[in-house]
């Protein structure tokens, strides 16, 4: 029977990979791209992320920011999580090595597949697949804040429902640029 990996708020930690102004204009989808991340940004405010690009709003996360880290290398492995949601870019490269390697330590990895992209979008279902190989979880931004907020009878649930409210022409527009030729595996 295969594992089922639950994100519990409480051990779930965002890694937002290598979104950089100089790769703008290379990333298919890339304001598609934004949108997901602007979304999952207000979702970390509201529970408890990683200079990236003007566009991506950090400063609202106030203290909730804990860090913006430099990194030589292609993976974000640190020993002080358990599960690991993923997203940025680039899939094939970054998202995929930080991937892997979570995996290989023991974390759950769930990867946004409307939060990732690459310069070849031929690139982005075989980055995917390789990542679903290996024992990780491919999922979208929508389904992964509604897995962390986990019920709805919980305090914050109202303002958890607005920012839902809020993103659902953004999550319409970033699923069918990024998702249109990725087939569910």
């Amino acid at each position: 029977m295969p594992t089922v990996a639950k994100l519990v708020p409480e051990e779930t930690v965002f890694f937002l990979c290598d979104v950089q102004t100089r790769f703008k204009n290379a990333i298919f989808g890339f304001d598609e791209l934004v949108l997901t991340i602007n979304k999952m940004l207000k979702i970390a405010k509201r529970k408890g992320l990683g200079n990236t690009i003007p566009d991506i709003d950090l400063p609202a996360l106030g203290p909730l920011l804990l860090a913006t880290i430099e990194k030589g290398l292609f993976s974000m492995v640190t020993p002080e999580i358990k599960s690991v949601v993923l997203f940025g870019i680039e899939s094939h490269v970054c998202v995929l090595q930080s991937a892997l390697d979570f995996i290989e330590a023991g974390y759950n990895v769930h990867v946004i597949a409307d939060g990732v992209s690459s310069c070849n979008k031929e690139e982005i279902p075989f980055a995917l697949a390789r990542i679903r190989q290996s024992g990780g979880y491919i999922t979208t931004s929508e389904s992964t804040a509604f897995q962390l907020q986990r019920d709805a009878g919980v305090p914050g649930f109202k303002s958890f429902s607005n920012i839902i409210k809020e993103e659902k022409d953004n999550t319409v527009r970033t699923l069918q640029k990024l998702l249109q030729h990725r087939a569910v595996l």
